[in-house]
């Protein structure tokens, strides 16, 4: 557990050094960093989502996760709350796209899933320190663009490694190679849906489709319990 602590630690030391930087950088500067941030998202999405979709033995079930988790999210009003809370610290709906960003970049790959889980049933931080590592000269680039505002990233990942870390002490069939690429597949196309939104090419509300990150895991729930 104590490597998970760690990662949130790198987020939130990458965003107060990528918050300071900016206050060096002139405006021109930022946004050349934004469009950078936005196509190095698009690219690694669809690279994350098209090597994962040959390995499924599930290649519409995506489909179902990024429409039923949508639709949850818009019912949750996901966009408007992170948008009112982001408001509150004196920033504006640009800090919700870096937010949505950071989250998805942090917490989507196999190091973000297998990480927690060779924790959990070996005691093998290596995973978790290299995610630790990544996440952190991730969050320098995105403070450096969006603010320290970014830095509320750290408890969204501290939830989710914890999440799977305490699946995986309770039940190890459960995370399975089949989970992680169903997952790796929605979460790609959710990093290419933040590329755009931070691009300004178009506002997916990649916020309220969150919530198809945990669809694969309610999938293979339900697979599990009633032996389909």
């Amino acid at each position: 557990m104590l490597a998970i602590f760690i990662n949130a630690i790198a987020i939130i030391l990458g965003s107060a050094i990528g918050a300071l930087a900016r206050k060096g950088i002139r405006e021109k500067y930022i946004n050349v960093l934004n469009t950078a941030m936005g196509l190095a998202a698009l690219v690694l999405g669809v690279n994350v989502a098209m090597n994962n979709m040959s390995k499924s033995e599930y290649p519409v079930l995506f489909i179902f996760c990024l429409s039923l988790g949508g639709l949850l999210g818009t019912l949750l009003r996901l966009d408007q709350r992170m948008e009112k809370a982001t408001s509150v610290m004196g920033k504006g709906a640009n800090v919700t796209e870096g937010i949505t960003t950071a989250v998805l970049l942090c917490c989507v790959g196999t190091l973000a899933i297998m990480g927690p889980v060779n924790a959990a049933l070996n005691g093998d931080n290596t995973f978790l320190m290299t995610l630790a590592t990544m996440n952190f000269v991730t969050m320098i680039v995105i403070a450096s663009s969006y603010g320290f505002a970014v830095s509320v990233t750290s408890i969204i990942v501290l939830v989710w490694l914890s999440s799977i870390y305490g699946i995986a002490k309770v039940s190890q069939s459960f995370i399975s190679q089949e989970l992680i690429t169903e997952v790796s597949i929605v979460g790609g196309v959710l990093i290419a849906a933040s590329g755009l939104g931070v691009m300004h090419i178009k506002d997916c509300k990649t916020i309220n489709l969150l919530p198809a990150l945990i669809m694969p895991m309610l999938f293979f729930l339900f697979r599990n319990l009633f032996c389909i």
